[in-house]
């Protein structure tokens, strides 16, 4: 008997918008600190911190350098005349309330920026300050972030029921016979099964179990729950310094309980602010002063978390006139990745030249990877990985 043929395993569709150019919003309760943060994290005023609520109404929006090692030292080895590195686009969010999905405060129009958002920075305040009020009155973590969990979920609840009623009433006429009806029929059981995941299960619906069909189906609906989430835990500098906060572990096991798997990053915006007028050299001295070592700022590590969350990856051209990083999205073929620098280099396609980062490295230049035989021609079915160099190639 011959061989049976190897099925392939279907790729996994991802949750969100497809694209390269996703952004991510800084989410949280007012007066927790995310127009402060905005500010360090974007080296800019543009954030209207202020102590009381809805000082931010208009969301800003900055593009934040993502670092990366890898292109430091390509940069160093090209000597480019210029040097473009991956960028974040993060947008300043107005301040959320308990109501907001009916409405309360700036709800609908705060949903509504959520919604145009792709991942969410949620900031949590853990520290106490007289001089900085809180909307409910007094600093407890627990309580916003299960008012942000279930404002977003109740959101979601809403649209998700209008969905079901629109689909119903057109199901009324459904046969089961063509292939439309059939289609229809299925994407009216995704919603159900959506609407039990948000109100039965209690769940995010980035938590379910879907399957590829189901997931073109979410992705249409653009969901609050289905973005991904880092939570940021704005601690006071002395705690950050110290590593200690009696909400932390607290805070740790909230996620693990209601969203597990979710990252959580403490950090300091009064640490940020002050180390954001600083030079590198000045906030090398200050972490080592605070016994933080020479990177003590958190900026750098929640940019990365942020890109990671929306599934970005990066790939690199180099030359002597520029060093750049290429944004796309994992799991991107050759083809379209090519297409992010020009639609003529996707549409003319003919191969990739690409090398690994690590072989570059290993092997110290382009002619040392091509001696070991490391450079690989790529056709069309090749997927971009993180980190690749790639010299793309197309028809005239």
């Amino acid at each position: 008997m011959p061989p049976k043929k190897k099925v392939e395993e279907a790729k996994k569709i991802i949750l969100g918008r497809p694209g390269n150019n996703l952004k991510i919003g800084i989410v949280g309760l007012p007066n927790v600190g995310k127009s402060s943060f905005f500010n360090t994290l974007s080296k800019t005023d543009l954030g209207k911190a202020a102590n009381f609520p809805y000082a931010t109404i208009d969301p800003e929006e900055a593009r934040i350098p993502v670092p990366d090692e890898r292109f430091d030292w390509l940069a160093s080895v090209y000597k480019p005349k210029t040097t473009i590195p991956a960028f974040l686009t993060c947008i300043d969010i107005a301040g959320l309330t308990a109501g907001a999905s009916t409405g309360a405060g700036l709800g609908n129009a705060f949903l509504s920026h959520v919604r145009a958002v792709d991942g969410i920075f949620q900031v949590v305040r853990a520290f106490d300050d007289a001089e900085v009020i809180h909307v409910e009155g007094d600093v407890d973590p627990l309580r916003d972030m299960q008012i942000i969990s279930t404002e977003l979920r109740l959101k979601d609840i809403e649209w998700v029921e209008k969905e079901l009623e629109r689909l119903r009433k057109g199901s009324k006429n459904l046969g089961s016979v063509s292939l439309a009806d059939k289609a229809k029929k299925e994407e009216m059981n995704t919603v159900e099964k959506i609407l039990k995941i948000l109100v039965e299960d209690n769940m995010d619906v980035r938590k379910g179990n879907w399957t590829n069909k189901e997931v073109e189906v979410i992705n249409g609906l653009t969901l609050l729950t289905a973005k991904p989430i880092t939570y940021l835990v704005n601690l006071s500098e002395r705690d950050f310094v110290r590593k200690k906060n009696k909400w932390l572990p607290k805070i740790k096991a909230w996620i693990d309980e209601n969203n597990p798997g979710d990252s959580l990053i403490p950090f300091s915006v009064s640490l940020e602010e002050r180390l954001v007028s600083m030079s590198d050299e000045e906030q090398a001295a200050e972490g080592e002063t605070l016994g933080l070592g020479k990177t003590p700022s958190a900026l750098g590590k929640i940019t990365t978390a942020g890109y990671a969350s929306l599934q970005l990856i990066r790939y690199f051209t180099c030359g002597p006139e520029e060093v750049r990083a290429w944004t796309i999205r994992k799991g991107t073929k050759a083809p379209q990745a090519a297409g992010v620098i020009h639609s003529d280099f996707e549409n003319k396609f003919i191969c990739g030249e690409i090398m690994a980062y690590e072989d570059l490295k290993e092997n110290g230049s382009e002619a040392g990877v091509k001696a070991a035989g490391k450079l690989r021609q790529q056709g069309k079915p090749y997927e971009v990985v993180d980190g690749d160099i790639c010299y793309w190639k197309s028809g005239q």
